[in-house]
């Protein structure tokens, strides 16, 4: 998968993903979520991951899903946009390994942390609960070339302001976005030492 450091593990071809299938293996396997009831899964797993259908064909390019845990939101969004080359990143040995077995031909999965990949590199980047949403800006916004866009998950406490303050430090602006989403634009170009690695975003996040 262009782009990645480290491990590349690229799924054989199959048929397309039942998402129905997939949830339920989800909802099964233990360590991917803590909902056991299939129709709350389905709303806040696979019905919320679809919501962003639209907003991200706003952007062209490759898909990167940071922290994909079981593939949320990364495995609708691959189904739902077969066009599109979909990164799952998880840097989780087991999750990675469930992953392979349910990622459609257009996805890879990249065992690995947002870190450690090169820079400036997709057209979208999407996270959900992967993090506070400053966090998830400092990880994700980096991975994303000029021109494209991070786009994360977030409620309506969200401090929108500290997320843009994050997004200007590096490359980035917070643009007009949905209900339930931080829209991060990449307007230049990461700058040199970002991103920060392991254990500094997650011990202070940019101010």
């Amino acid at each position: 998968m262009e782009g990645a450091r480290g491990n590349r593990e690229v799924p054989p071809a199959a048929n397309v993903v039942d998402l129905d299938d997939w949830l339920r293996a989800v909802v099964a396997t233990p360590g991917l979520t803590a909902i056991r009831d299939i129709h709350e899964a389905r709303r806040v797993l696979l019905d919320d991951s679809l919501r962003a259908v639209e907003l991200v064909g706003r952007f062209g390019g490759p898909i990167v899903d940071v922290g994909s845990g079981g593939g949320v939101p990364g495995i609708p969004l691959a189904v739902s946009l077969p066009d599109r080359r979909v990164t799952l990143l998880e840097a989780n040995g087991r999750k990675c390994d469930f992953l392979r077995r349910w990622a459609p031909p257009n996805a890879a999965v990249v065992k690995g942390r947002a870190e450690e990949q090169e820079t400036d590199v997709y057209g979208v980047a999407v996270a959900k609960a992967l993090a506070s949403p400053p966090v998830a800006a400092e990880w994700c916004l980096p991975l994303v070339r000029p021109g494209g866009a991070a786009i994360l998950w977030a409620g309506p406490s969200a401090d929108s302001d500290h997320v843009a303050r994050v997004a200007s430090k590096i490359g980035g602006e917070l643009a007009e976005t949905p209900p339930g989403f931080l829209l991060l634009r990449k307007v230049e170009a990461t700058p040199e030492g970002f991103p920060r690695r392991t254990g500094v975003a997650r011990k202070r996040p940019l101010a």
